[in-house]
């Protein structure tokens, strides 16, 4: 078996204006992803997504060229189920026969940011591949999944305090979900106007439906700490991105100061990003992005990490479908996977892009034993939102 073409689309999906939401990101207009797609001499084809920005909107043009010229390259007449091979490849560049002979990195320049965004695609279009080629889902070939079924919560949660009780009971109607997770931050100016919304939240959810709040890396160490002791009488499920990944000394100085968990990893790229997040006990919770840490590989090289310092794995999953079935997979996989992120923000590339999409009932998603990902894309959605870049 080997990769004849490796090709990448930027997919640029409008949202309709009644369905935009305003965060600390500006007015979310469109949700975008680089789509990987790898086809192999015997017909067989993978689908794998990548993302030049952690929120929704943003402009894949590089991204998509990087994949496309660059990385495919290196892939063409490989086989693809040697999966492990090509992450070095892609990771060590020229060097990658030294990291390969000598059992340790030898790594590029670009050991982050967007040659790990465009890995993951790549890494995720691969494992798509080998799923399909053994007639198994992917969960399968990661040691099999914990559980038929997963719970989900409802993400989202950018109303005022007035409405967002209201805002977020609505998700719970939705899907039956038992919990939600809303937006704070500098979005609310002072911190006590973030700690006013969560308490109105609270309010509204009552005592058995879980609250999780995001603050996108927003706030200051002293401002973090602050807005833990304001809302200490909430009982949250967990307080995520508190300050900058940038800090990640501050986010360890937050976490000692309260006991609401603490997550933090979507804007991490791979193993040895998340390796500091344990070491330095700034987290309880990790959270990859799939289409962003390097892939399905490195995700569960991620879950390994968070099962052997006892955190737990709550992968980022603001993502589209392809993203989202891999980080279904290596959740329902992990020792310390234990809930799945679930946008109810407009997120046409969730729940259009692939023709089965992913039901909600009673706040539970199941893990389908379909091969591969699991999921078959819908080539007239690709058509209509295939940016055309070159």
């Amino acid at each position: 078996m080997k990769i004849k073409r490796v090709d990448a689309d930027w997919l640029h999906v409008p949202i309709p204006e009644a369905q935009q939401h305003v965060s600390d990101f500006g007015r979310i207009a469109s949700f975008d992803c680089t789509l990987v797609r790898i086809e192999t001499e015997c017909g067989l084809v993978g689908y794998g997504e990548a993302k030049a920005v952690v929120g929704s909107a943003g402009n894949n043009h590089a991204l998509t060229e990087l994949i496309r010229v660059e990385l495919a390259a290196l892939l063409v007449g490989e086989d693809p189920r040697d999966i492990n091979r090509l992450a070095d490849v892609i990771y060590n560049g020229s060097r990658a026969h030294y990291a390969l002979a000598h059992g340790h990195v030898f790594p590029t320049l670009g050991r982050r940011g967007m040659l790990i965004s465009a890995m993951s695609g790549i890494d995720i279009a691969l494992w798509d591949i080998l799923g399909k080629s053994l007639n198994a889902p992917v969960w399968r070939l990661l040691g099999g999944r914990r559980a038929a079924r997963m719970p989900a919560y409802a993400s989202g949660g950018w109303a005022d305090a007035g409405g967002i009780g209201k805002q977020l009971m609505g998700y719970v109607e939705k899907g039956g979900f038992k919990s939600v997770k809303m937006r704070v931050g500098v979005i609310d100016g002072e911190v006590h106007n973030s700690a006013k919304r969560v308490h109105a939240a609270c309010a509204a959810l009552g005592p058995d439906i879980g609250l999780a709040c995001d603050a996108h890396g927003t706030y200051t160490v002293a401002d973090a700490k602050r807005f833990c002791r304001l809302v200490a009488d909430c009982n949250l499920m967990w307080f995520e991105e508190p300050v900058t990944g940038d800090d990640k000394r501050g986010c360890a100085e937050v976490r000692a100061a309260t006991d609401i968990p603490i997550s933090a990893g979507e804007s991490e790229f791979n193993r040895f990003d998340f390796r500091e997040l344990c070491e330095l006990k700034a987290v309880d919770i990790l959270q990859p992005d799939l289409a962003i840490c390097g892939g399905i590989t490195e995700a569960m090289r991620i879950a390994a990490l968070a099962s052997a310092y006892n955190l737990r794995l709550a992968p980022h999953l603001w993502t589209g479908a392809t993203a989202f079935a891999a980080g279904m997979h290596v959740a329902a996989a992990s020792p310390a996977g234990f809930i799945l992120e679930y946008s109810l923000g407009a997120n046409p590339l969730l729940q259009e892009l692939a023709q089965e999409g992913f039901p909600v009932k009673d706040g539970m998603v199941e893990i389908p034993d379909r091969p591969g990902l699991g999921i078959t894309i819908d080539q007239k959605f690709v058509e209509r939102y295939r940016v055309k870049v070159s």
